[in-house]
């Protein structure tokens, strides 16, 4: 069994809440739990989620109600100008519309400031900070979503970025040095996910004794 077993409870929940998170597509604007228990969860992932040097170089806005309608309708008519007439924009238009039919959407930004800031103090490691910007990101967008599936509520990332950057700037008073990086509808979950796939873990994990 190795150091750990079943009967550690505190391994067994942390590994169930890995597994409970899926993307999930179909979601509803109602949630089960309140606005301020979600901005609770957010801000624990930004002053727990590590970074490199202790950057802490995430930004993150949470968009609800008419905010949060309002990004979708961007994003809809920022892809609508980017495909031009001639294309058929029914399909795209009903993802869009799929994607506003949630509660919110948390976006995740990096501060350009920081990372130039890092590049300026260590020059030997300059092309190595946005690396680790990207991965400090990653594990944020990770623990959110993992923590609201705890909760019963299911989410997606999407990346709609970098079409839709200057809209969202203008449109939510976003700093010019965060660069956005992802966008997170959430929701209850109408559908759940299908069955999921894996990849025979020998292939991906090696062990050198």
């Amino acid at each position: 069994m190795g150091l750990f077993s079943k009967k550690d409870s505190t391994l067994e929940t942390f590994q169930n809440a890995i597994e409970k998170r899926r993307t999930i597509y179909s979601l509803d604007q109602d949630i089960s739990i309140s606005d301020n228990e979600v901005e609770d969860i957010i801000e624990h992932a930004i002053k727990h989620v590590p970074s490199s040097f202790n950057s802490q170089s995430t930004r993150i806005v949470l968009l609800l109600n008419d905010n949060h309608n309002k990004f979708w309708d961007i994003t809809k008519q920022e892809l609508k100008n980017a495909m031009g007439p001639d294309r058929d924009f029914q399909a795209t238009s009903d993802k869009v519309d799929n994607f506003k039919h949630s509660h919110g959407t948390i976006l995740f930004f990096e501060d350009q400031d920081v990372i130039e800031g890092l590049q300026n103090q260590m020059p030997n490691y300059a092309e190595n900070f946005a690396v680790w910007s990207s991965q400090t990101n990653a594990m944020h967008q990770f623990s959110i979503w993992t923590a609201l599936s705890t909760v019963g509520i299911g989410a997606s990332l999407q990346h709609y970025n970098p079409l839709v950057d200057v809209a969202v700037s203008e449109a939510f008073e976003i700093p010019k040095t965060w660069k956005l990086v992802a966008q997170m509808p959430f929701g209850n979950i109408r559908d759940e996910a299908g069955d999921k796939e894996f990849h025979d873990t020998s292939k991906r994990f090696l062990v050198r004794k």
